[in-house]
This record gives C-alpha cells, sequence and structure tokens, in this order.
C-alpha cells in the first residue's frame, strides 16, 4: 500500500511536475541538436528553448553531460514509442522479423527527430571511452538490447524462419552493429540514409535464408 501511495504521487504530485519539466529540457536538447548540431548544447541555449532560466535548467542539470544523458534517455524513450506505433503497442504478439526490421531500422537517422537522437547516442559512445561510469552503463543497456534481439531471433528459429545453426546473440550483436556502424555513417554523410537502411534491411533477409 506504501508503494502503491508513493507511486500514485510521483504520477499525480510533485514527482510528476519534476519528470515533465526534465523531459521539456531533454526535447529543448534534442531540438537544438536536429537544428544546429551538439556543439550548440549550452545552458543558455537549452534554456531558451525550453522557454525557463539557465538558472532553472541548472537546477535540474548542473552539468552539460547531464543534460546529454537525460536527451539520450528521452530519446531512447521516444524511439521506443515510435516502434510501438510502428508495430503495434503488444511487442510480445507482433511477428519477431517485423519487430526486428523495425528495431534496427530505427536506428539509422531517417528525419530530424531520429538523426537528433542518434548524434546524442553517437556522443554517449565518445564518453564511454573516456569515463567508466558510462561505459559500465552502456555494457548494461546493451547486453539487455542484445538479449531482447536474440529473443526475438530464437522465436523465429523454433517456427523454423531461420537456421538453427545459427547463434541468436551472436546474430543480434552483429546486426545491432551493423545498423549503428551505418548510423555512424549517415550522420558523417558518408553515405545516404535509404543505402544505410537497404543494407539493413539486406542484413535481416540474409539472416532467413
Amino acid at each position: 500500500m506504501a508503494e502503491h501511495a508513493r507511486a500514485e504521487r510521483r504520477t499525480r504530485g510533485p514527482g510528476a511536475h519534476h519528470a515533465q519539466r526534465r523531459d521539456e529540457i531533454a526535447d529543448a536538447v534534442l531540438a537544438i541538436v536536429a537544428d544546429r548540431g551538439l556543439a550548440a548544447v549550452s545552458l543558455t541555449e537549452v534554456a531558451a528553448q525550453a522557454g525557463i532560466s539557465p538558472g532553472r535548467v541548472q537546477h535540474y542539470f548542473p552539468a552539460k553531460r547531464q543534460l546529454l544523458e537525460a536527451a539520450f534517455e528521452r530519446g531512447n524513450h521516444l524511439s521506443s514509442t515510435r516502434i510501438r506505433q510502428r508495430v503495434g503497442s503488444d511487442l510480445e504478439a507482433a511477428e519477431p522479423r517485423l519487430v526486428l526490421t523495425t528495431v534496427l531500422t530505427e536506428l539509422i537517422p531517417y528525419d530530424a527527430a531520429t538523426e537528433a537522437h542518434m548524434r546524442i547516442r553517437q556522443s554517449f559512445h565518445a564518453f564511454a571511452f573516456a569515463e567508466e561510469s558510462i561505459a559500465s552503463r552502456l555494457r548494461v543497456l546493451y547486453a539487455d538490447f542484445h538479449r531482447q534481439m536474440a529473443d526475438l531471433i530464437s522465436k523465429d528459429q523454433q517456427a523454423s524462419r531461420i537456421p538453427a545453426t545459427r547463434h541468436p546473440y551472436e546474430m543480434a550483436l552483429a546486426l545491432v552493429a551493423l545498423a549503428e556502424g551505418l548510423a555512424a555513417y549517415v550522420l558523417a554523410g558518408v553515405t545516404s540514409a535509404a543505402v544505410a537502411r537497404d543494407r539493413a534491411l539486406e542484413a535481416v533477409a540474409d539472416l532467413y535464408r
């Protein structure tokens, strides 16, 4: 009962307002990145975009890295929402290949929102090279992500749609790495989003042969 009451207060009371304000600030970061790139992110620019004072931004996020971390989390949440909209709210009931394809292509920038998300995501990778706290967090996130992708592959192996000789986790890791590598190429202008998407789709098709 006590836990339920605490959860209700977070949903309806000051906790809900706090979470809403954090989301609004994170959305402001994503909007700036989409419009002007990562270099334009600062307390003053985020405050102007969010329509609040720089001091208010700093109250929620004392350092720029924390702003980017919030945008990273917000981008992941918005990406999950887009995936559910495309395949249906019940991911468990959706066809594994559809979910697999949707998740992988969502990792490749195709509009301003996904480009901003992937720029933030790539910046987090750069942080991880220098900071073990970020690296350890990414390891946990990727372990869970790869497991979910591997579960999709296993389901279609059980349905005899994917050869049983394929190792689900290894294939999941390879597919995610391919999609994110292609995303980096798109962000750097090495290749187009259309070419990157086609290559990701080809990789999924190869899995089913």
